[in-house]
């Protein structure tokens, strides 16, 4: 069962989230929070494993919370849900930790499956986000894109696949059947890929891709 804690200023937000996620037999919430602060408190007591968190929200924003949770051991998995598809909005949080972020238009499956992607130790963009983010990070004229070439030394040959694979949005039994290993393989390259780039998870790692044009 995944637990998730649901932060967001606005009640009728809360309980729309929490009839969606009410809705899935492998997803319980457990708790709710009306702010960045609360939600700190309330993750601390009940170790979710899944935060559903909402940027703007009196006292302490979401983007703070986000950078707070990231310190408890363990995190939780942060999936950032606004109405801002702003893209510094998304840079600070994904730097901050969270490895999903979803506009409140999405639909209930995309976010039961964000919420899923999140605990199992994937990552989810918006699609207009995703698009958004990855085609200026891409720019050949980006001024970041020497500096990413440069920190993708470190890796394999393999393991440049395996995220290039990743930066296309593949899961690991998807990069497996297309690079013909065993999906704890993968998992097994994806770890040591984000260890060496010193990165969080997977979407910091799809960006970095993008940045370095290692895909299209």
């Amino acid at each position: 069962m995944i637990t998730v804690l649901i932060v967001d200023d606005e009640w009728m937000v809360r309980a729309m989230l929490r009839t969606i996620m009410g809705a899935c037999a492998d997803i319980e919430v457990v708790g709710e929070a009306a702010d960045g602060a609360e939600a700190v408190r309330r993750a601390r007591e009940l170790a979710p494993d899944v935060v559903l968190m909402d940027i703007r929200m009196p006292r302490a924003d979401g983007l703070a919370a986000t950078a707070a949770l990231a310190r408890l051991l363990p995190p939780p998995k942060v999936v950032v849900l606004t109405t801002f598809d702003l893209d510094e909005y998304v840079e600070t949080a994904l730097r901050h930790g969270a490895v999903g972020f979803l506009l409140k238009d999405a639909t209930a499956e995309q976010l039961a499956a964000a919420v899923r992607s999140a605990a199992a130790g994937d990552a989810m963009l918006s699609p207009q986000v995703t698009r958004r983010l990855l085609r200026r990070f891409a720019e050949p004229g980006n001024p970041h894109r020497a500096d990413a070439r440069r920190r993708l030394d470190v890796l394999t040959a393999k393991e440049r696949e395996v995220l290039a694979a990743l930066a296309e949005g593949l899961a690991n039994g998807e990069i497996g059947r297309r690079l013909h290993l065993s999906e704890a393989t993968v998992k097994s390259h994806v770890s040591r890929l984000l260890a060496k780039l010193q990165l969080t998870n997977r979407v910091q790692a799809a960006i970095l891709a993008h940045r370095a044009g290692l895909v299209a």
